[in-house]
């Protein structure tokens, strides 16, 4: 039989999410009179917990099945099936994304925030995920100062980034800047010089923390040289990392940095098996440096089916409000535009999840900020009216197994209410954001020590060879 659980597993699966100020900084660290630990104190601490952890697991249920894929599943692009390790997230049917065990609410009122504001900080979510343990304010406060002097470019990286061409696609030219980071990779440099395997993790962290701190310079520039004219703003580095972004951009509005702190920290990580999350994870296995595997990750994020999306949804709500003909966008009225949309064969975009079955959480804190900061906004009052109405459609419709809006539904209306209509810078600051969740799973695969990926692949005649010999008369 299996052996149960050791106490210390038990112990770890029953336990809340702890705060690092009752916790790592009193029990794993004799530090007498000193600050607080650092992050990376508390992650090196938290590394030979962690692996023996997964040493137990391996060892009292290596040989256990997680899961099973069935011949759907193997060309439905492997959706549920259980083959991947994936620590700093894990999504639920129905009460969606928890963050290192704590849902978005939760992330919401126990993660620092700005002086003044509501939402949290991603550097503390970034902390979060990093550790598993929710930072004190002055653990975080000293996160953005580490991130601050990491965050200026190099100036060649600059005056590379404003040659691109104006009309070469916003992602494009965002993952070209991530690729022309990677001269100055620390992991890189230390592999070929032969560092020991269990070090890995030192010089991926380093890396880590440079990328993420240098994105928002990285996409502010991308979008004042395509947007603005080239009309380039001074660099920002002495706020927070929401608030730094949006001056670079040339938005000072208090509620739009609030947004933007709230938007980075819910496009940041959704478990593993995403495009971008798993094309991070898959590429960083074969040892590529952080700045390979987020370039790799940013274009996949690139794609109509992933975080191009967001700007779909906002230009099929543009579309919807005009072919109602300038009706007032009643429930019944929004009702007979949804029918008119599914009966000419297209489908209503940001509705649906590959995972998701409920309402996408995501959606609903978008939501709850623009109920407490948006009044008398058209579209922003319509994708209310959409959400009121389209689940009930698409029930009815019948073709949809989830009918409720995902985080791309809502996304597109806020920005645009506070000016930012450039649609196709929207998935740059999806990328920002979404790398403070990929690159910190990446740094904990090298601490852990985590295999190359390389699963096994079958062709349509060898599926159909095995499914004949174990199913002679046909599957019944």
């Amino acid at each position: 039989g299996v052996p149960p659980p050791t106490s210390r597993m038990l112990c770890r699966l029953s336990r809340p999410v702890s705060v690092v100020g009752r916790n790592a900084s009193k029990h794993l660290f004799s530090r007498g009179m000193a600050s607080e630990p650092t992050m990376k104190e508390v992650f090196a601490a938290k590394i030979p917990e962690w692996q023996a952890e997964i040493k137990d697991m391996k060892k009292m249920y290596g040989d256990k099945i997680l899961g099973t894929c069935t011949v759907e599943q193997a060309y439905g692009g492997m959706r549920s099936v259980k083959s991947m390790v994936y620590e700093t997230s894990l999504l639920d049917p129905v009460e969606g994304i928890r963050f290192r065990g704590l849902t978005i609410p939760e992330c919401q009122e126990k993660l620092p925030k700005a002086k003044g504001g509501s939402e949290p900080l991603p550097e503390a979510l970034l902390w979060l995920l990093t550790t598993g343990e929710v930072p004190t304010e002055s653990q975080v406060q000293g996160l953005i100062a580490d991130m601050n002097k990491r965050a200026p470019l190099p100036d060649w990286i600059e005056k590379t980034i404003l040659a691109f061409p104006k009309d070469l696609h916003p992602m494009t030219q965002f993952s070209m800047a991530i690729l022309a980071c990677q001269k100055e990779s620390h992991f890189a440099a230390a592999y070929q010089k032969g560092v020991k395997k269990h070090t890995y993790w030192d010089y991926c962290y380093e890396d880590m923390l440079t990328c993420i701190a240098r994105l928002p310079r990285i996409a502010a520039l991308i979008y004042r040289n395509v947007f603005f004219e080239g009309k380039i703003l001074p660099m920002e580095n002495t706020s927070d990392m929401s608030e730094n972004f949006c001056k670079m951009l040339g938005y000072n509005d208090p509620q739009f940095i609030e947004l933007m702190r709230l938007y980075l920290t819910i496009h940041s990580d959704h478990e593993g098996g995403n495009v971008s999350a798993h094309t991070c994870h898959l590429v960083g296995s074969a040892l590529s440096d952080p700045y390979l595997s987020l370039s790799a990750s940013m274009n996949g994020l690139a794609g109509p089916l992933h975080g191009l999306a967001n700007q779909e949804v906002l230009r099929f709500i543009k579309d919807f409000k005009e072919d109602m003909g300038g009706k007032p966008a009643t429930a019944e009225a929004v009702k007979e535009q949804c029918w008119k949309v599914l009966n000419s064969g297209r489908v209503i975009p940001g509705y649906g999840h590959a995972v998701l079955r409920k309402t996408d959480p995501r959606f609903t804190c978008q939501a709850e900020f623009a109920k407490k900061h948006i009044k008398d906004d058209e579209l922003v009052k319509l994708v209310q009216t959409i959400y009121e109405v389209a689940p009930g459609v698409l029930t009815e419709h019948g073709k949809t197994k989830n009918p409720w809006p995902n985080v791309d539904a809502h996304s597109g209306v806020l920005l645009v209410h506070y000016g930012m209509k450039e649609e196709n810078f929207y998935t740059v600051m999806f990328g920002v954001g979404r790398a403070i969740g990929v690159l910190p799973m990446l740094t904990i695969s090298r601490a852990l020590g985590f295999s190359l990926e390389r699963p096994k692949s079958l062709t349509t005649a060898s599926i159909k060879k095995t499914m004949e010999v174990m199913y002679p008369h046909g599957h019944t």
